[in-house]
């Protein structure tokens, strides 16, 4: 699944002489990771499921026939791990354009809220709705959601033994001073297991997200 991301926080790895920025190896006083990734998911919209268009009559899918369109922006995130359990939020702006503009309209949008772990397994799902009104006359209106979720802190949290691979300093010149950590299979697996998303997207029919891809 590809994904636009809002906000990602990763495992960087450099090799750069002398160089402490967060995520850098360290050479000079033995190598080691100086900061590792939240416990917050990452959040985003899949791709295809970030734009819509509502067709009239139904079934018709010419550009003629296209009745109102809506895209999915400005993802921002909130994120409160202070307890055992993350609650993890997702806030969206929707902005809509329709072609007929007599008369005042209300067009109700649904929206998925999903939780991810390990990049395809899905925990949960919610559905939303947004709701969009057109005053008579005008072609375009916004709206605003969100979705929320909470996580396990400690289903999103790196095995101790996990983090001291790949955080421990190694001096230079050692046999494994410059190997990424994450080249081990089973280190990779789990900061995958550890590792989260909060998607969001239009809740799309196969017809319309069958469009969105072929478009």
């Amino acid at each position: 699944m590809k994904i636009r991301t809002a906000a990602f926080a990763g495992l960087a790895l450099a090799t750069l002489a002398g160089c402490k920025t967060q995520g850098d190896l360290v050479v000079d006083e033995g190598v080691g990771i100086t900061a590792l990734r939240t416990a917050c998911p990452a959040v985003g919209i899949p791709d295809y499921t970030g734009d819509v268009t509502l067709f009239s009559p139904a079934g018709s899918v010419t550009s003629d026939a296209i009745d109102v369109t809506a895209s999915m922006t400005d993802v921002r995130s909130t994120c409160d791990e202070s307890g055992e359990r993350i609650y993890a939020q997702a806030s969206f702006i929707v902005f809509a354009q329709r072609r007929n503009t007599s008369g005042a309209r209300t067009v109700q949008l649904p929206y998925f809220a999903s939780v991810i772990r390990g990049g395809n397994a899905v925990v949960s799902k919610r559905i939303g709705t947004v709701t969009l009104e057109f005053p008579d006359g005008q072609a375009r209106a916004s709206a605003t959601g969100s979705g929320g979720a909470f996580i396990d802190k400690a289903e999103a949290t790196l095995p101790d033994d996990i983090r001291e691979r790949i955080t421990r300093k190694r001096k230079a010149g050692q046999a494994d001073a410059a190997v990424d950590p994450l080249a081990d299979p089973a280190v990779r697996a789990a900061v995958s297991r550890a590792s989260f998303e909060l998607l969001v997207g239009f809740q799309l029919t196969q017809d319309q997200l069958g469009y969105n891809v072929t478009r």
